[in-house]
C-alpha cells in the first residue's frame, strides 16, 4: 500500500522547480519581446503583452538590468536589450558553422579588394567585431574578433546609427559621450545627425579618419528580409594605400558578401 502512495508522486516534478522554469521561460519571452521591438518597451506595455502583473514584471525588469540583459532609456523610460543580451547572441552567432561562413566569403573579400574585411553586430551604443580576416599587407589595423568599438565613428556604427528614428539616435546617442578619438572625429550632435542622415540616405555607412587618423573604412547593411539591419560587412585600409573614394568601388562586391552571410545570420 505505501508503495502505491508513493508512485502518484514519483514521476512529480517539485513545484518550485516548475516555478523556476515558469521564470525562466518568462526572462527569455521578455529578451524576445524587446529584441523584436522597433521602439523601447514600457513597463506597461511588457506587463500587458506577457500577461503578467506589474510588481512582477517590474523585480524581472530590475534584475535583467541589474545583470546588463536590458537597459533603460532615460526619455521615455523604456526597456531595450542591454548589452548582455547582445553578447549573448554574438556568442550564440559565433558557432562552428557561422565561423566558417564568414571566414569563406571574407577570405575571397579580402582576396578580391586587397584590404583586411570584417562582420560587424551593434551592441548597445557600441559595434562589435563578430568575425574579421586580415590583409596580407603590413600596414594594417590589426583588431581581434570580440573588439568594441565607438558607434559614433566607425563605418559600421554609424551605418546602424542611420537606421534608427531621429529620436532613436538622439537617444542612444545621449546615453554616451561623442568622444573625440582623431582630429576628424564628428562630435557636434548637430552635425553627426546631418551625417547620419546622408549615410541614410546613400546607405553606406563611412569612416573617413575619424575611428584612427590614417585608417579610412566603408561598410554596408546585412538586412532580413523584413529590411531591419541585422550586421554589416566593413572594408578597412590606410589612406597611403586606398582612399574612401577608392574603397567606394568596392562596394558591389560587399553586398554580395552581405547576401552570402544573410541566411546564416537570419536563422
Amino acid at each position: 500500500m505505501k508503495q502505491k502512495m508513493d508512485e502518484p508522486f514519483q514521476n512529480q516534478e517539485p513545484s518550485d522547480a516548475r516555478a523556476e522554469d515558469a521564470r525562466g521561460l518568462r526572462v527569455l519571452r521578455l529578451i524576445e519581446h524587446l529584441a523584436s521591438a522597433s521602439q523601447p518597451m514600457t513597463l506597461s506595455q511588457l506587463a500587458f503583452r506577457m500577461q503578467i502583473p506589474k510588481a512582477t514584471m517590474m523585480r524581472t525588469l530590475d534584475n535583467l538590468e541589474r545583470h546588463g540583459y536590458v537597459l533603460r532609456t532615460p526619455v521615455d523610460r523604456g526597456y531595450i536589450p542591454g548589452a548582455a543580451a547582445t553578447s549573448l547572441a554574438v556568442t550564440a552567432l559565433r558557432n562552428n558553422a557561422f565561423i566558417r561562413a564568414c571566414r569563406a566569403t571574407l577570405g575571397k573579400l579580402v582576396g578580391l579588394t586587397g584590404e583586411t574585411c570584417n562582420v560587424t553586430m551593434q551592441e548597445g551604443n557600441v559595434v562589435v567585431y563578430v568575425d574579421r580576416v586580415e590583409t596580407d599587407e603590413p600596414l594594417r589595423l590589426h583588431l581581434l574578433p570580440g573588439t568594441r568599438a565607438p558607434i559614433h565613428c566607425t563605418a559600421s556604427g554609424k551605418l546602424f546609427l542611420s537606421r534608427l528614428t531621429l529620436l532613436e539616435q538622439r537617444r542612444l546617442l545621449s546615453m554616451m559621450p561623442l568622444k573625440r578619438l582623431t582630429p576628424k572625429t564628428i562630435t557636434d550632435p548637430a552635425l553627426l545627425e546631418a551625417e547620419l542622415h546622408r549615410i541614410a540616405k546613400r546607405g553606406i555607412g563611412i569612416d573617413d579618419q575619424e575611428f584612427v587618423l590614417g585608417m579610412v573604412a566603408i561598410a554596408v547593411p546585412i538586412c532580413a528580409a523584413d529590411g531591419r539591419i541585422l550586421a554589416a560587412v566593413a572594408c578597412h585600409a590606410p589612406v597611403a594605400r586606398k582612399s574612401v573614394d577608392q574603397l567606394m568601388d568596392y562596394i558591389p562586391k560587399l553586398e554580395e558578401a552581405g547576401l552570402k552571410l544573410r541566411p546564416v545570420l537570419a536563422t
